[in-house]
């Protein structure tokens, strides 16, 4: 059975995650604990990316799952969710964009917030190997709202225009 995804009460979400020791990411527990929240995102339908501290564990991991990425695309080299352990925003672009967001553990609330239009993040993979992704568009949104997680921040912190929306009763 899936972890529940902890809400804006928990006092885990406003916790500085602590960076995974580096000897440690190809053990047994970090895959574990990505395994754990690859199954807590894949049952919340209208997510895309979940961080540690949303399940309880203020490490610094997020996951982005697949369905952040169109379903057409053929030139995919990654299966399943993409994992980032220790990441770090290494580069912004100038340009910001104001953007609707919500957020699993703010269950039914949305605003509007402004985002980077372009980042880059450097991370570890589950085999220790040190990466850098480059984004724009929902994926660069998605890197900066799931770093901020891992900082204790969350989107209803800088947002405007907070507004409550009804579940889809279909999805609750």
């Amino acid at each position: 059975m899936p972890l529940a995804i902890r809400q804006i009460e928990d006092p885990v979400l406003r916790e500085t995650a602590k960076p995974i020791p580096l000897a440690e990411i190809t053990e047994p527990w970090v895959k574990k604990l990505v395994a754990d929240m690859s199954a807590a995102l894949v049952v919340c339908v209208d997510g895309v990316a979940l961080a540690a501290p949303q399940i309880g564990q203020s490490w610094r991991v997020f996951v982005v799952g697949e369905r952040a990425f169109p379903t057409d695309n053929k030139d995919r080299i990654w299966p399943g969710d993409l994992v980032f352990i220790n990441p770090t925003v290494i580069r912004r672009s100038r340009k910001k964009v104001e953007l609707p967001e919500g957020c699993l553990s703010v269950r039914n609330q949305y605003g509007l917030i402004k985002r980077h239009e372009r980042v880059s993040v450097e991370a570890y993979d589950l085999d220790g190997r040190k990466f850098v992704r480059h984004a724009s568009g929902l994926l660069a949104q998605v890197f900066q709202h799931e770093t901020e997680h891992l900082d204790g921040i969350l989107f209803t912190d800088q947002a405007r225009d907070l507004h409550e929306v009804e579940p889809d009763k279909n999805h609750a």
